[in-house]
């Protein structure tokens, strides 16, 4: 069974205002789908547009609360998932804590008194999503707040700890501490390489925290950017899994293993040298909603059971259900139930 704060999560609260957009939306503001990326000025008069829209939504989103969130609901059991971030002191930053707290999550949020609680936009074509994130007040966290008592209480208590890479870009020296004591103490510590633009200008920070890392998330296209960083010259998917899972480790307690998703194509798992390929459960198109949260889901739902210490093959079963649900809905939403076994 899992306990109380087995899971912990640290990484930016977004507030999600999603909308259906046309082609030339994208044009626009110079959007490609299936990417994510962080708003530059051209993109800002851009949020306006998208919260004047009929179809607009607002979902509490942001990469690693999403994962939270998912577990959470995978495993049913209330506080047994953490998480940590930044928001603002206002109207977003209320309706956050309101919307993780009734998800069962157990949130510390540092709250900045001067900046305004993040938002992402999510502009949905065809049931294609791409992600632009204007970080605000999720760019404010300090390892300060990390370091006071009542929060540091959450990474002792976690036995499994899980970062999005998106938050390599506001506080490493957060992920440092909590990747120093999970190696220190034999928890298991994951990151996802959440976008090509981590990978590539970001690649650094990304290095420092890898030899912690002992489940290693991503997607094809950010497993190809990874590759072509580092000089790999493959675009072999299995290969680069594997060359990833063989980057030197800190700690030798756990191995580290690679866990690439392909969209419709099999789930990528690499340990030991070799690879293991999982079939993901195919979804007509007319069901399919919106992709957004679709990676975030598959993390939640795999570490729902791997907290659970379940074998692999049960981890990726629970992480392409979950996805298969998100999927289904707009943003990362799910039904007050699971309907997995």
């Amino acid at each position: 069974m899992a306990s109380e704060g087995i899971l912990l999560g640290m990484g930016n609260p977004l507030l999600d205002i999603s909308a259906v957009v046309d082609e030339q939306f994208l044009e626009k503001f110079d959007i490609k789908l299936n990417n994510a990326i962080l708003a530059e000025d051209k993109h800002l008069p851009m949020y306006d547009e998208l919260a004047s829209k009929h179809n607009v939504e607002y979902i509490a989103g942001g990469a690693t609360q999403n994962s939270i969130k998912v577990a959470q609901w995978m495993l049913q059991i209330p506080g047994a998932t953490g998480y940590i971030g930044s928001i603002g002191k206002d109207k977003f930053g209320e309706e956050m804590k309101k919307n993780s707290k009734s998800a069962g999550v157990n949130v510390h949020y540092y709250e900045d008194e001067s900046t305004p609680t993040g938002t992402c936009a999510v502009c949905v074509v065809g049931g294609e999503r791409s992600l632009i994130a204007n970080l605000s007040a999720a760019n404010c966290y300090k390892s300060d707040h990390l370091k006071q008592p009542e929060n540091w209480s959450l990474v002792e208590k976690a036995k499994y700890i899980y970062i999005a890479g998106f938050f390599l870009t506001v506080s490493p020296e957060s992920i440092q501490l909590v990747a120093a004591h999970a190696a220190a103490h034999n928890k298991v510590f994951a990151m996802n390489l959440s976008a090509p633009f981590i990978c590539e200008f970001f690649k650094d920070v990304q290095g420092q925290a890898l030899p912690y890392v002992d489940y290693v998330f991503g997607n094809e296209t950010e497993a190809r950017t990874f590759s072509k960083v580092h000089g790999w010259e493959t675009e072999n998917v299995e290969e680069i899994a594997v060359r990833i899972s063989q980057l030197p480790k800190a700690s030798g307690t756990h191995k580290r293993i690679t866990v690439i998703t392909q969209g419709a194509d099999p789930v990528v798992v690499a340990e030991d040298g070799k690879v293991k390929l999982f079939p993901v459960v195919l979804l007509p198109k007319e069901k399919l909603v919106d992709t957004n949260g679709a990676g975030d889901a598959f993390v939640g739902g795999f570490l729902s059971q791997l907290v659970q210490e379940k074998p692999i093959e049960d981890c990726v079963r629970a992480g392409c259900y979950a996805a298969n649900v998100i999927i289904q809905r707009s943003g990362c939403t799910y039904p007050e139930k699971p309907d997995f076994s």
